[in-house]
């Protein structure tokens, strides 16, 4: 029985044909753990034309998808209880980890991807939530509904071959993932870290919690704060191994920080 559906509503139904090259995405699909059924927008325009857009009112460069066909698309969809509606939209929440795990949940997850200058502002209401994939603009919605079913079908049991590679990736704490090594020890003058090959798993933890912290201090410090400090056990034991790092890496800009 399939773990997951995907109702996409698009414009550019080829374009997840992306999905049959992802590996386990793609194996996940063979699997049955999801289901991806495309929705072309175009069967449900207006006219022998097809029609899905016009000119915006009000003037203004570029056309509008019509909300006619939308309605049309979502209503041919057969609604299961444990379902979510989203709209993909550059004017939408930015999507984060934490979401796909949201999302993980669901049964049914319908996705409607936007185009050209956007759509009609009534379609807004057949949303529960407008997601966004960063402060960017794309030239519409495909790229990153097949972002989200890739994120979420890795999340779902079965889709890994080792679920415990999901455990420490970026951004499952609030912090960036640590460095990762692997054969030969030595590449261009580059040595592995010997503490990863000194076999003691405690202290190879222990090294891992600190180059996380670092990495995201250095790369995203805005990841890092006193609410996050505060309800996270993992947070706090990784600060509190990280304190003599940071004084001794930063010096007084130390105190710049937040309180730990």
């Amino acid at each position: 029985m399939t773990n997951l559906t995907f109702e996409v509503i698009t414009l550019f139904p080829k374009a997840f044909e992306l999905i049959n090259n992802l590996g386990v995405i793609t194996r996940a699909v063979e699997k049955n753990l999801i289901n991806v059924n495309l929705h072309d927008l175009r069967e449900y325009g207006e006219g022998s034309y097809r029609q899905v857009d016009d000119k915006p009112y009000g003037g203004g460069s570029g056309m509008v998808l019509k909300p006619e066909p939308i309605y049309k698309a979502n209503n041919s969809i057969n609604k299961l209880p444990n379902s979510k509606t989203l709209l993909m939209t550059p004017q939408g929440k930015v999507l984060k980890q934490h979401d796909l795990f949201r999302w993980s949940s669901l049964d049914q997850l319908i996705i409607i991807c936007g185009q050209y200058e956007g759509f009609d502002e009534r379609v807004r209401c057949l949303a529960d939530e407008e997601v966004s994939m960063g402060d960017y603009v794309l030239s519409g919605g495909e790229i990153p509904a097949i972002t989200i079913i890739n994120g979420l079908t890795r999340l779902l049991p079965g889709t890994l071959g080792d679920s415990g590679s999901l455990i420490d990736e970026s951004h499952n704490s609030s912090l960036l993932e640590y460095p990762h090594y692997t054969r030969p020890p030595i590449f261009k003058d580059m040595r592995v870290p010997d503490i990863l090959v000194s076999g003691n798993h405690e202290e190879i933890e222990s090294w891992r919690r600190q180059k996380s912290f670092e990495r995201t201090l250095e790369r995203r410090s805005d990841l890092i704060s006193n609410e996050n400090y505060k309800k996270s056990p993992q947070m706090k034991r990784i600060i509190e191994e990280s304190n003599q790092f940071m004084k001794f890496r930063i010096g007084n800009e130390y105190d710049n920080y937040p309180d730990w």
